[in-house]
């Protein structure tokens, strides 16, 4: 088994995610010679045995407890560091490291490749110690940053927040800020036999899933693995899964989201950028799938990691991404038909960093952190919901001129690190969560009003209206508080007040209203599957699995008319081609 990007995709993943402003002694150790293949499975075991106690939540021979089994796949030494630092439920292992360097990362890499059953060669060994050395010398410069950070956020955020609004300092550069670049072609293919034939007047729904295998919660254990992405169409009206195609191995990737063509003959999905396994900051390409086979028809180099995408104005792609190359875009907008940037923006030009960026059509709405490495807003999250520092770091809305990407107004909102923004059918009001601080509020898209906030159940990531628009269901997934929420809270989109709690699964990051206006399809990034629930009743109707235990992540749901004619009905972001429940725009099945 060759790593050729193993050293690179662990000082990336640490230097950008990893260790900003812990307790846990970290010791880069310079001079210190790598530890030979046995002495690093005597120590890895050692450490997950006993040291650390790692097996009393992944189970002997890691495979797995309460925590999700570890003998699947090679764990890079920066996977490793990240979650001793960015998971809410590791606090205290990571003292029990103390210090951590890169030799006891490394042996921990190994001795989990051992049970995974991995051969590993010198030039592996070599390259993974590479690795291991590189995240903890990104980590060591990450917690100076974070720490000097915190101090100046205190001196800035002791007032009240109504102050805070009405002292705002504009943070973006001033006047028209457009970008472009020329996006390369990475590969292309031919597309295959259809998968599957469809029927006028039918609605279908596509899922991509990834392969993190994410499985959280007491007594859960997973065993399996997605071989690789995948790329999954059902039937919208009897939720069952017409087919599904997973990508060649070398193109796998997290998944973070699912997008479309205005015309619905292209599906959008993450994937590898050069043959190896493209985690949440190594280098990404954007795939292009063909609709009908499944089939991977074109790699699109965007010059970066892709987070999120949707629809604006039934006409272009709007992207935002988790990190970009130093001469990308952190969000931007692009042309179905010519796979080129028709514009966009860096963080650099909005003076902070980007997360995710939403449309209500007319403005394109960027939710902001502090600037910093990226993830340095999840990483003050986490601090924040350990209780590691209570001063409250002002985290805002930068909204945009899709014409000339110009700045015309930032919104700071209560919380920490804003995760969504869903907007009511006028374009008046928005729907923001912060999940740090567990908070929703409602807030009016030309002032930045806030109209109320309310207290969620932990980590709320995705937010949604009924038909009616009367109620605003909020996913509480655990971000930043361990990834061990499984509820959904209810609350009146009038007055902020909570109405009911109902019990989802782990993880769930997306819901969305059905273009049928009847249901919320939620998808669980823990457990591996969607979850349908009636608006009505609140009662769970379907479920639907993803082979392989695949993570799922955004939905995108495809209505044939009855010439046979397909266009994107509902994605991610919102409502499209002349479909809107709460304009009495529905589609009957």
């Amino acid at each position: 088994m060759k790593f050729k990007t193993v050293a690179a995709v662990a000082a990336l993943f640490a230097g950008a995610v990893t260790a900003y402003a812990q307790e846990a002694e970290i010791d880069l150790r310079a001079d210190e010679p790598r530890l030979s293949y046995e002495d690093a499975k005597v120590l890895g075991k050692e450490l997950f045995d006993d040291t650390a106690m790692c097996s009393a939540c992944h189970g002997e021979d890691a495979t797995g407890g309460e925590g999700p089994a570890m003998n699947i796949d090679r764990i890079l030494p920066g996977q490793i560091l990240y979650n001793l630092h960015a998971n809410a439920k590791m606090i205290g292992v990571d003292e029990s490291f103390a210090p951590i360097t890169p030799n006891k990362l490394y042996a921990i890499s190994v001795y989990l490749g051992e049970l995974a059953g991995l051969e590993t060669s010198e030039e592996d060994l070599d390259q993974l110690f590479a690795g291991s050395k590189k995240a903890v010398q990104s980590s060591q410069e990450m917690s100076t940053y974070m720490l000097s950070r915190m101090y100046n956020f205190s001196s800035t955020t002791k007032n009240m927040w109504s102050e805070v609004r009405e002292n705002w300092e504009r943070k973006s550069e001033e006047g028209p800020l457009k970008q472009t670049y020329e996006v390369e072609v990475a590969g292309e293919w031919e597309a295959g036999e259809p998968v599957f034939t469809p029927e006028p007047g039918k609605t279908y729904f596509y899922e991509a899933a990834g392969v993190a295998n994410f499985v959280a919660g007491p007594g859960l254990k997973n065993n399996q693995k997605a071989e690789s992405s995948q790329m999954l169409v059902g039937d919208a009206q009897t939720f069952e899964t017409i087919a599904n195609k997973f990508t060649d191995r070398a193109m796998r990737g997290d998944i973070h989201t699912t997008f479309a063509s205005p015309d619905g003959k292209y599906i959008y999905m993450n994937g590898a950028k050069v043959g190896e396994y493209a985690d949440v900051m190594s280098p990404a390409a954007l795939l292009k799938v063909d609709a009908l086979t499944l089939d991977v028809v074109k790699a699109l180099d965007i010059r970066g990691r892709l987070h999120h995408g949707q629809l604006f104005q039934d006409k272009y792609l709007l992207v935002d991404m988790f990190m970009s190359d130093h001469d990308g875009l952190d969000v931007f907008l692009m042309d179905p038909e010519t796979d080129q940037v028709v514009g966009g923006i860096s963080k650099d030009q909005l003076g902070g960093d980007t997360y995710t960026a939403w449309t209500d059509n007319k403005h394109i709405y960027v939710l902001m952190a502090p600037a910093g490495e990226h993830a340095a807003g999840f990483r003050l999250g986490i601090e924040f919901a350990r209780g590691d520092f209570t001063n409250d770091p002002t985290f805002w809305i930068a909204k945009l001129d899709p014409e000339t990407w110009e700045v015309v107004a930032e919104f700071p909102f209560p919380g920490i690190r804003g995760d969504w923004v869903t907007f009511d059918a006028s374009g008046e009001h928005m729907y923001v969560t912060a999940g740090a601080s567990a908070l929703v509020s409602k807030m009016r898209t030309d002032t930045g009003e806030v109209v109320w906030s309310g207290v969620t159940g932990p980590g709320p990531y995705g937010a949604e209206l009924n038909a009616d628009e009367s109620e605003l269901w909020v996913a509480d997934k655990g971000e930043m508080t361990g990834f061990y929420g499984r509820t959904i809270t209810v609350f009146d989109a009038n007055t902020g007040k909570q109405k009911a709690t109902l019990l989802s699964a782990y993880m769930v990051d997306h819901v969305l209203l059905s273009p049928n206006g009847k249901e919320m399809w939620l998808t669980s990034n823990g457990e591996g599957k969607i979850l349908i629930y009636s608006t009505e009743t609140y009662e769970k109707i379907a479920e639907v699995p993803m082979p392989g235990s695949g993570d799922p992540h955004g939905l995108v749901w495809v209505h044939y008319d009855e010439n046979g004619e397909s266009r994107v009905v509902r994605d991610q972001g919102n409502f499209h081609g002349g479909i809107h429940p709460a304009k009495g725009q529905t589609l009957n099945y």
